[in-house]
């Protein structure tokens, strides 16, 4: 297989989850959502929940490409790449926060510093310098040492303080955020102010990303890939069922990001991607990818604008029915709402924005404009 179908496999995989977390990002109004469009509550995983996983994961998948270019004997260069994207991603995070820049008064005293862009950011990093200092048998030591102290960590936490250490309210991952951040700088859309980017979460969050790097090096490295895709369906299946089975001591929660979670997440993450390129690159069936390819080629740029313009016409404002909302609700409620009803309708209104940011990537991709970081 050639290395631009093991790519153009990669990037399907990518598309098809910037296309999902659009779908669950965008729905008409959150009163109506289908199931699996939702994450989960607190405890489980719903589909919803494995668009950051995923995306994390391709993100160590994409690693094991570009860190070839570097002589990991000197790490100056990589370094300096490493320190660039880091603060770029987590800089575009925080302007995505503060965008439209304006607060009342200009008190900045609940900004929320966390977020995904910034998840992503330092999960890269911490990632990253384990990665060029490690092998491969080190890699797996370190991962499988990370996730049983994060899980030691949190129990413990619960053991000494009499509470249940993986409810939302009682959990070390709150205490430690609220005592460096700040209880007003923590994300509060959780019913409390409990951050589900937070700052001891990313730890687990990195391994994510190192398991991403594992599968790519397998992808890479693979002479016979009929073989490897069975070879990596096997070692996802294995993470999907010793997350499950942890998760009866540690559950699976997305918010924690759990060590359950981890396995669970990459595993399936590294089933789909071996069926993806078993599809395309061993069987050969291309052409249904061109979409996913389109939006995978400016995943970052697509995330940052999807946010920015949520923002951007929650703010405006217009009259129905004597009342006023936001420009958000005004589409739903005049074009989608009428056409398919309440939950169908809420469906097809973040459909309509699949296809609006298409349109914008598609010109993009023609026009060969890529936006690295």
């Amino acid at each position: 297989m050639s290395k631009i179908n093991r790519i153009l496999a990669l990037d399907t995989f990518r598309g098809a989850t910037i296309a999902l977390m659009i779908i669950v990002n965008n729905p008409g109004t959150w009163t109506y959502v289908y199931g699996p469009l939702r994450h989960a509550q607190w405890h489980g995983c719903t589909l919803t929940d494995l668009v950051f996983p995923f995306f994390l994961f391709i993100v160590g998948i994409s690693m094991s490409f570009s860190f070839d270019k570097y002589d990991l004997c000197k790490t100056g260069p990589l370094f300096n790449k490493i320190i660039f994207r880091t603060i770029s991603i987590f800089s575009i995070g925080l302007i995505i926060n503060a965008f439209p820049f304006i607060r009342q008064d200009w008190d900045w005293s609940s900004f929320r510093f966390l977020g995904v862009l910034q998840r992503i950011a330092l999960a890269y990093f911490i990632a990253s310098f384990i990665i060029i200092r490690s092998n491969i048998k080190s890699l797996f030591q370190v991962s499988f040492f990370i996730l049983i102290m994060y899980w030691f960590l949190l129990y413990m936490y619960g053991s000494i303080n009499s509470v249940d250490p993986y409810a939302l309210n009682s959990n070390l991952v709150l205490a430690i955020d609220k005592i460096i951040l700040g209880e007003k700088h923590l994300y509060g859309g959780t019913g409390i102010q409990f951050d589900p980017e937070g700052l001891l979460s990313t730890l687990p969050s990195s391994i994510t990303v190192i398991i991403g790097f594992l599968v790519g090096t397998m992808i890479k490295t693979a002479e016979d890939h009929k073989e490897n895709c069975r070879r990596m369906l096997i070692f996802g299946s294995l993470m999907v069922i010793s997350g499950w089975i942890w998760s009866f001591a540690f559950p699976i929660n997305k918010q924690l990001w759990t060590s359950s979670y981890v396995l669970y997440t990459a595993g399936i993450a590294t089933t789909v991607i071996s069926s993806m390129i078993w599809m395309i690159d061993v069987l050969g069936y291309k052409k249904w990818t061109f979409p996913f390819v389109v939006f995978g080629s400016n995943s970052i740029f697509i995330f940052a604008l999807s946010g920015i313009w949520a923002k951007i016409i929650l703010k405006i404002k217009f009259s129905l029915n004597g009342e006023q909302i936001s420009g958000y609700s005004y589409l739903y409620k005049t074009i989608f709402l009428p056409i398919a009803g309440d939950i169908s309708g809420s469906l097809l209104f973040a459909l309509f924005h699949v296809f609006v940011f298409w349109i914008l990537l598609f010109w993009m991709y023609r026009k060969k404009i890529f936006i690295k970081i």
